[in-house]
């Protein structure tokens, strides 16, 4: 075997070790965390940018791993091990903001604040001086992504916390940070940022950036909530076009993630299209019930709803696992 081949079964070997331990293990690992079932909170809709669109409870309360400070960590098993993600932390802050929303307890509040303080001391310039947040691991994806990867879902929910946060304290610190970090939403790929020009007058926020782009459906559509979010906050006009460049996009290219009887995690460029797990296809009927909402386009709830029909169907499901479990071996 070559000295590439060999590397290759090495690093498969690793990741197949890794994602065993974290899918059967009994301790707790990154999907303690993200595999929360998607709840739509029917309070974000009382008033511009206030409680989070998603609910998140059982996110606010995560203790499996925490710094010293209370950070929440996540276990990711193997040589990744125990690593700080700034998604995680968002959405962590996001669910105990909602809390706080509800309760007024001073513990939310401070779990909330923890997560806007550290996402304001971690937004740090790319090597085109774009602020993101990076994740200082690599990561398993069609390629591996090298440490320092960043990406349009961490930038749209950093955004989406840090929005709330300027908006409940009226520090301008938070402001000040969410607009350093929406700028990456409005570069191109190559210029740091993390969108992609679709069409005349289109855009896609990229989940991972990787040539050719594979147009993850579920990054796409929170990071596009950000960009809601700050565009209400802010007032900007660009902030407004870009959301109405991302609702375009939407648009012209949801019907391409219906595969006839399940939804696409995203647009794989592979012979065997890559399905959506259950986790992801319940998840993308509630975002698009959403996104319908906050763009007023119900076009998009007629498509969750077509969703939620597969997901009722044993035919439909059963014929997703299976196509799933495919895609799994021929591809990671």
């Amino acid at each position: 075997m070559s000295g590439n081949g060999s590397h290759r079964l090495g690093a498969r070997l690793r990741y197949l070790r890794r994602v065993t331990s974290a899918y059967l293990g009994s301790a707790p690992s990154q999907l303690t965390f993200w595999h929360e079932p998607p709840e739509i909170n029917e309070h974000a809709f009382h008033e511009p940018c206030g409680e989070y669109y998603h609910c998140f409870f059982h996110k606010a309360d995560y203790g499996a791993h925490r710094d010293a400070a209370g950070v929440p960590l996540l276990d990711y098993r193997g040589h990744i091990g125990r690593q700080y993600n700034p998604i995680a932390i968002a959405q962590w802050g996001l669910g105990n903001f909602n809390l706080y929303r509800r309760t007024r307890l001073a513990e939310r509040k401070d779990r909330y604040l923890l997560a806007a303080e550290w996402l304001v001391s971690n937004l740090r310039p790319n090597a085109q001086g774009v602020a993101v947040w990076q994740h200082a691991f690599d990561w398993e994806y069609r390629e591996v992504l090298k440490a320092g990867w960043y990406s349009a879902l961490a930038q749209g929910q950093g955004v989406s916390l840090l929005c709330r946060a300027h908006r409940d304290t009226g520090r301008d610190v938070y402001m000040e940070a969410a607009r350093a970090a929406f700028r990456s939403l409005t570069l191109d790929v190559k210029d740091g940022g993390v969108r992609i020009v679709e069409g005349p007058d289109g855009a896609w926020l990229e989940e991972a950036l990787v040539d050719p782009p594979t147009h993850i459906l579920n990054g796409f559509l929170w990071a596009l909530w950000g960009v809601h979010d700050y565009a209400v906050t802010s007032g900007e006009r660009a902030a407004w076009q870009l959301l109405e460049a991302c609702a375009r996009t939407l648009g012209r290219n949801v019907a391409s993630f219906d595969c006839g009887f399940w939804s696409l995690y995203e647009q794989s460029g592979t012979r065997l299209s890559m399905i959506a797990s259950p986790f992801y296809h319940r998840l993308h009927i509630s975002q698009l019930s959403v996104t319908a909402r906050l763009l007023d386009v119900p076009e998009l709830r007629a498509w969750s709803d077509r969703w939620r029909g597969y997901a009722l169907s044993r035919w439909c499901t059963g014929r997703a696992l299976a196509q799933k479990a495919a895609f799994k071996l021929l591809y990671y």
